[in-house]
Formats: structure tokens, C-alpha cells, sequence
């Protein structure tokens, strides 16, 4: 596999490390991956954009890899609007004032939430699984049993055997949920070798824990996040150029064949269904996610 030299962007919590393709000229591209992911996911997009003459830019998100906190003393959140602040953040470090997001899981969260709050920084979007805000407000209430054993894990990390057995089995748990969730990818085990190491990070644990614990109320936010907190429990609508990429082998939720997710776009919007993929999408399907991105950059 091809080794690519890491990059720092000191922002006023993080340094958050990131790989950079192409050009520094280019139209930028920001590509986020998500839990239990790494930057890895987009190894077979990344150069093929930069190859375009895309600047592309794939940060490791708080909690993995080389990213670190400045502070001991800074809670290790892993809510909505942490991300969201940390894609902005890197932005702003990078210089870059506007750019193409493309996001799955936690990283599709943190450029959904950007690309509703602030339209003008996102050129357009490629979001896994459509709208990716958390309704936290009404979390409490219970889903259908078929979707509730899905998340499982969610439900193990809000007491302390959760910690426990993340802090003890994070490769092995986080192995598990990727044969979970992708479920029909015969590259899993392999790729998975290459993604482990970014699970070493000493925050990892914590920000996962406060992840899966903030998004049911079952533990505080940053205070400093509050603010952004309360405009997404109103579950702004995204404007930007969107396309929704939807895994049909997807372990966590296979997607409906309605979708329920269209009434939150309001600009040009369209969802593709995968066969055979499931939840880690730009790996499992990387020549449907550059097509995705082209075809909205070259509109």
C-alpha cells in the first residue's frame, strides 16, 4: 500500500492530522470518514481526484490516528457538533473558504452539519446515508425492535463494562462491527489490517464513549458547543447540490425503499442505492463514490 506523509492543522483544541493529494492549487475536497474508519477508506479516491487536479484533503478525525488534543483538560467529546466544529476549524486553518464535502458515518455527520448550517462553505455534498443529523431531543424514543438490535453496540458503550471492553478489545470489537456491517465485502479482513493502527489514538475510547452516550442524553456536551447543539435540534434542511449514497448490504440500517431522508434537502438532491456494499461505503464502492463526487463538481 501506498504510505502517504501526514499533515498537521493546529486549530484552537486540536492538531488535527491529514493526508493531502494534488495540487494546492486545486478546487478543494475534503473526505471524512467515520466510526470505526480511518482515512484509509478513501485510498482509491483520494488519488484519483487529485489526478483531476482536485486538492484533496483527508483528515483523521478527532480520536484516531496522529490527531491530538492541545489540553488534558478538554473534554474528549465525540458529539454532533464536535465535528462539525473541528471540519470548520480545519477549514479555517487550511485556508480554504469553501469547498466539496464527502462524508459517511461520523465524518458524513460532521459535512452534513456543516453543509446545513453554513451552505456557503460547501461547494456541494456526498453523504452516506442521507441526513446524517441526530434528532438528540427525540432519541428517547424507542424504534422498531428490528432497527433497535442493530445498535447494539450504542446501547453496550453507555455503562462501564462498554468502556471496559472497548478499552480492552478495540481492534477485535471494532473488527466485529465491520464484518457486521459490511456484511458481503469479501475485502474486509484485509483492509481492516490497514485501518487498526488509527484506533491506538488515547483519545479514541473517550470520544467514542462520549459519542454513543451525548447522542441518548445520557451525558453532557461541551458547553462551547452548545449553541450549534440547539440550532440542529430543529434539523435545518441542506441546500447544497447533494447526493445520498445508500449501502443495500448496509449492517447498521439497510435503506428503505422510500426515502425517508428527502424532505431535508432542499437544493438538487438524489439518492443512489448500492448493491452489494454496505456501511463503510467510499471503500466498499469507491468507483460509485468518485463518480458521485464528479458528477456534482463537474455540473
Amino acid at each position: 500500500m501506498t504510505e502517504y506523509p501526514v499533515k498537521f492543522a493546529r486549530t484552537v483544541l486540536l492538531d488535527i492530522a491529514y493526508e493531502e493529494h494534488g495540487p494546492a492549487s486545486g478546487e478543494p475536497v475534503i473526505l471524512l470518514h467515520g466510526f470505526p474508519y480511518s482515512p484509509r477508506a478513501y485510498d482509491d479516491i483520494a488519488p484519483a481526484l487529485a489526478n483531476q487536479g482536485y486538492r484533496v484533503i483527508v483528515p483523521y478525525l478527532r480520536g484516531y490516528g496522529p490527531t491530538t488534543f492541545h489540553s488534558p483538560d478538554t473534554l474528549r467529546s465525540g458529539q454532533q457538533a464536535a465535528l462539525a466544529q473541528d471540519l470548520l476549524d480545519l477549514m479555517d486553518a487550511l485556508a480554504i473558504p469553501r469547498a466539496a464535502l464527502c462524508g459517511y458515518d461520523w465524518g458524513g455527520r460532521a459535512a452534513c452539519i456543516v453543509a446545513a448550517l453554513w451552505p456557503e462553505r460547501v461547494r456541494c455534498l456526498v453523504t452516506g446515508d442521507g441526513y446524517n443529523l441526530q434528532d438528540i431531543p427525540g432519541s428517547t424514543r424507542p424504534l422498531a425492535p428490528e432497527t433497535e438490535h442493530r445498535l447494539w453496540y450504542q446501547y453496550y458503550f453507555h455503562g462501564p463494562r462498554g468502556v471496559a471492553g472497548l478499552s480492552e478489545n478495540r481492534r477485535a470489537f471494532c473488527q466485529l462491527l465491520w464484518r457486521l456491517w459490511s456484511p458481503t465485502w469479501a475485502n474486509s479482513a484485509e483492509r481492516f489490517a490497514l485501518t487498526a493502527p488509527a484506533f491506538d489514538n488515547p483519545d479514541f475510547v473517550g470520544v467514542v464513549i462520549h459519542s454513543y452516550r451525548h447522542r441518548f442524553m445520557y451525558a453532557a456536551g461541551d458547553a462551547a458547543y452548545e449553541p450549534m447543539e440547539q440550532a440542529l435540534t430543529r434539523q435545518p434542511v441542506i441546500s447544497v447540490p447533494s447526493i445520498s449514497l445508500c449501502g443495500a448490504d448496509d449492517g447498521v440500517g439497510v435503506p428503505s425503499d422510500i426515502d425517508d431522508d428527502i424532505g431535508h434537502f432542499t437544493g438538487p438532491y438524489e439518492r443512489r442505492v448500492l448493491a452489494g456494499v454496505g456501511h463503510n461505503i467510499p471503500e466498499e464502492a469507491p468507483r460509485d463514490t468518485l463518480k458521485a463526487l464528479l458528477d456534482l463538481l463537474q455540473r
